[in-house]
């Protein structure tokens, strides 16, 4: 986007609105605050990410498949910038389980997680972003929640919680009974707990179950705990004589209070202004409670009552009069009672209210009182509204208006949420208020099929995708077909490519069920939309940098491709100019490139592409081939994930809601593995598998692994010698070290190989022993004759480095000066889901099917003429079928259709 064509924009729509007390906008200081705001979406332009899953929650042992659409800017349309995308499973502990990066081809992309059976339950939740959305922070990834449950699990836990204050301290009271598969009580049974609060133990016990299968754990909540991630009962079962079960209950609130926070519309209460007042009531776990009250002014008259209309939201009008301080009188749904005060108006001030309650138009006004049209009777105010950082509307006022109003077509302006602001005439920010923009311009897909099939049956769907002209477009689309009788969702807590790209993508915290908002269209649903926008706040950035010309520089880069970068330095830190740095790696095939540092000594290899597992090897030296350099990567460090902002969808009962999901997942593992088709897991009570050969993870010998004359790994490794040499002395068969080099007791000097790399003997004894993971050995001409000429005449010793095998982060290791091995996070190889061809005679027909996910497809593209088609064969079990379909065309508009047929 370029200014010119920014003022054009703001000219016409400016010129088309209906307005009262306003001219033409293209005055200063609108001029500067839109100029101003283009050079922020230049150097930050907003990336938004969307997975479409196929199924809301999951068992231990299942494959979670997803399709990825990642948006650029505020009309959707896919990205260029980002070519990587980062994709996250995370426990309830914020431990990322799972890390994957997957490539973008036109903002598109799609992967899975395959899930081990040995799982632990729990809540999780998927996270996506790329590495340019860092820098907006984790408020705007993309964050799922899911649960994953055991099927098999022996033991169910239920938990409730009540709460109350000893020694003004919150005392936590847990109820937790227990019941075997078959939900008989659990009863006379011993169970070990102990409460910890992050690292923590505050309290142990054992207790016995009751003839109800219940126990009571009493408990003092630490001063400062949070609420939502606050702490865990862990407790140990006794199910047998040496049997044991192990369930970890979350602490998903430690209060029972509400907090009720008050927000007039625009962010101030005037004086003698009248003004609208949302408030939002939420409880400790985070979700919203229903309150209602009166508010009084300070001599206890009731000036008006209030209630809210859903999830502990309200509104109310206030008229706020000079030297008057309001209080809230509020009683809770359990008939408690408190007070809380509003905040306290100002004595001059503006005013910005907007209604949007009708369905065509924006009515915007813009009240001042007298006091501060008495400062200067003459004063202009400024008005703009942007999307994405992008400007949609603006407009100036006649100079000395006490109030001014607007009305603006809602066509004129982008589906989702707006930010208008009011400016003074020096340019200043003064009032806020978001608004959401809810056109019906979204695809529209046309589905067709069959309103009933058999088991079995083959369907076939086709669908037609128009855009709100009705004209056909090409577009990529995604669809997930479940058995809805086995996977029940409530559609007004789902998460669609609507709520996301639309709505919570644009706000920080949490929204709770944010698709009420769109699956419903009434005027009541609209009312409380707007009512949200009056309690959320837009933070992607601050008027005040952006106006002031402080835009700081991005800390993340786009990522197009893989890239390593770095510099290197002398060891007293000065850059090396033109030093040569080798990039290599010898898994799977052989890969070298090399470089020269720049001016100050930095490097990179640009559009790199491996899969994952891969560990490379970087060597550098001076322009004289001098070895003793320093070589530092740039910023590897992974993202953080500390903070989880839909924490309130966290269940504490983790199986509540799904014993119809849980006796599908059993009845499909059980014939799974009646024809020997499981992937499960079978622990067996006693073996012992015994095998002489080592097996190692990250060798590079050409051999295989493990395939040596002598092997030393772990703890077989000596340490704590001042070089390698004398920690290696006298533990390598037929091996002498002299003068710090290897020799074989049969003539002749060994090479050493380094993570696949040859070094010479003197940057032998520069290895540091606690950075190695294995040795090897291969000094018999049948073992070392795979190197040819590489080989010294007595072998070779092959070095293994240790890597980090922590899934979060990219790791690098120094085995000596001016050679390092990286090992990156490399692209997940993608997999393709199965779906039985029932038409294939060498498909099994005696099988019973139950698979819950029936069919899953992330590449569905429309022709030019809008069609699509897509088949696959219904499981073994009637019952509802949903099919949903999403996707986006090629001018970013965004589409979703639900369509259900029946099996009989």
């Amino acid at each position: 986007m370029n200014y010119r064509k920014l003022l054009i924009g703001l000219l016409f729509v400016t010129s088309i609105t209906a307005l009262v007390g306003f001219v033409v906008a293209d005055t200063y200081p609108i001029q500067k605050i839109a100029l101003q705001l283009n050079k922020w979406v230049l150097k930050n332009p907003v990336e938004k990410v969307y997975l479409q899953l196929d199924k809301p929650y999951y068992a231990a042992g299942d494959d979670i498949w997803f399709k990825a659409y990642v948006t650029i800017g505020s009309q959707h349309e896919l990205t260029a910038l980002s070519g990587v995308l980062n994709v996250e499973l995370i426990d309830d502990r914020d431990s990322v389980k799972r890390h994957i990066k997957l490539p973008l081809v036109n903002g598109l992309t799609w992967g899975d997680f395959a899930l081990s059976d040995t799982l632990a339950e729990g809540n999780y939740r998927i996270r996506a972003y790329t590495n340019w959305m860092r820098n907006a922070g984790e408020d705007y990834f993309f964050d799922e929640p899911i649960r994953i449950i055991d099927a098999f699990d022996k033991i169910d836990a239920h938990t409730t919680y009540s709460y109350s204050i000893q020694n003004g301290r919150q005392q936590v009271n847990a109820l937790i009974s227990y019941s075997n598969g078959a939900g008989n009580a659990l009863a006379n049974t011993e169970v070990k707990y102990t409460v910890d609060f992050d690292t923590k133990t505050i309290i142990r016990g054992k207790a016995t179950t009751d003839d109800k299968g219940n126990i009571n754990i009493s408990f003092l909540a630490p001063v400062g705990a949070l609420p939502l991630n606050s702490g865990r009962i862990n407790t140990v079962i006794k199910t047998g004589k040496t049997d044991f079960v192990t369930k970890v209950i979350p602490v998903r609130a430690a209060s029972a209070n509400i907090d009720v926070q008050f927000f007039p519309e625009s962010g101030t209460l005037v004086n003698d202004i009248n003004s609208k007042v949302a408030f939002k009531a939420v409880g400790a776990d985070g979700l919203g409670k229903d309150i209602k009250g009166t508010i009084t002014d300070s001599k206890g008259n009731t000036i008006t009552s209030f209630s809210s209309q859903h999830l502990g939201m309200g509104v109310f009008n206030l008229l706020p009069q000079a030297g008057e301080n309001y209080t809230a009188h509020i009683t809770y749904a359990d008939g408690s009672s408190n007070t809380v005060a509003l905040p306290k108006p100002v004595d001059k001030g503006y005013v910005l209210t907007i209604n949007n309650s009708d369905t065509g138009k924006l009515r915007i006004k813009i009240i001042s009182n007298q006091q501060i049209r008495d400062e200067d009777p003459q004063d202009t105010l400024s008005l703009i509204a942007q999307a994405d950082g992008e400007v949609c509307y603006a407009a100036k006022s006649n100079p000395g208006s006490a109030s001014f109003t607007a009305s603006i077509s809602k066509k004129r302006l982008p589906t989702g949420v707006i930010q208008f602001t009011l400016f003074s005439s020096k340019g200043e920010p003064l009032n806020e208020r978001l608004v959401f923009i809810q056109n019906d311009d979204q695809l529209k897909l046309d589905v067709k099929a069959e309103k009933k099939y058999g088991l079995r049956q083959r369907v076939n769907i086709t669908f037609d995708a128009k855009n709100s002209d009705a004209k056909p477009v090409v577009g990529s689309f995604s669809v997930a077909v479940t058995d809805e009788s086995k996977v029940p969702q409530d559609e007004n807590s789902a998460s669609t490519i609507l709520t996301n790209l639309l709505l919570t993508s644009d706000i920080k915290g949490y929204v709770e069920q944010p698709n009420y908002y769109f699956i419903h269209a009434d005027e009541q649903v609209r009312n409380d939309l707007d009512v949200l926008m009056l309690t959320q706040g837009y933070h992607r950035f601050d008027w005040r940098r952006v106006l002031n010309d402080n835009i700081p520089e991005a800390a993340y880069q786009p990522e197009k491709a893989f890239r390593i970068s770095g510099h290197i330095t002398t060891s007293g830190g000065k850059p090396i100019v033109n030093g040569k740095v080798t990039l290599l790696t010898t898994a799977g095939k052989t890969f070298f490139t090399d470089t020269v540092t720049d001016a100050k000594g930095k490097f990179s290899f640009n559009n790199l592409s491996f899969p994952d597992s891969v560990k490379f090897v970087i060597q550098a030296r001076t322009d004289k081939n001098h070895k003793n350099v320093q070589i530092d990567l740039d910023d590897i460090s992974p993202q953080g994930s500390s903070h989880n902002k839909n924490a309130p969808d966290f269940q504490v009962n983790v199986y509540d809601g799904l014993s119809t999901y849980v006796q599908a997942s059993k009845d499909l593992v059980n014939q799974q593995m009646k024809y020997g088709l499981a992937k499960r897991t079978i622990v067996l009570k006693e073996v012992v598998v015994k095998d002489t050969r080592i097996l190692l993870k990250h060798s590079a010998n050409l051999n295989g692994p493990g395939n040596a004359d002598q092997v030393l790994v772990g703890d077989q490794i000596p340490t704590g010698c001042a070089t390698i040499d004398q920690c290696l002395q006298g533990r390598l068969f037929f091996i002498n070290f002299i003068n710090g080099v290897p020799y074989s007791t049969r003539g002749g000097s060994l090479s050493i190989n380094v993570d696949g790399v040859f070094i010479s003997p003197d940057e032998f004894n520069t290895l540091n022993i606690n950075d190695i993971e294995s040795i090897e050995v291969l000094r018999t001409g049948s073992s070392y004759a795979i190197y040819g000429s590489q080989a010294g005449k007595g072998g070779i010793i092959v070095i293994t480095t240790k890597r980090g095998d922590d899934i979060t982060r990219d790791s690098y290791k120094r085995p000596a000066p001016g050679i390092i091995t990286y090992s990156p996070v490399g692209y997940y190889k993608i997999r393709t889901f199965y779906s039985p061809q029932y038409d294939d005679p060498k498909t099994n027909q005696s099988i019973a099917d139950q698979r819950s996910t029936i069919y899953w497809n992330p590449n569905i593209v429309t022709d030019k003429d809008g069609k699509a088609s897509f088949q696959f064969f219904n499981a073994g079990n009637k019952g509802t079928y949903r099919v949903i379909i999403e996707g986006i065309d090629i001018d970013g508009n965004i589409g979703r259709q639900v369509y259900r047929y029946k099996v009989e």
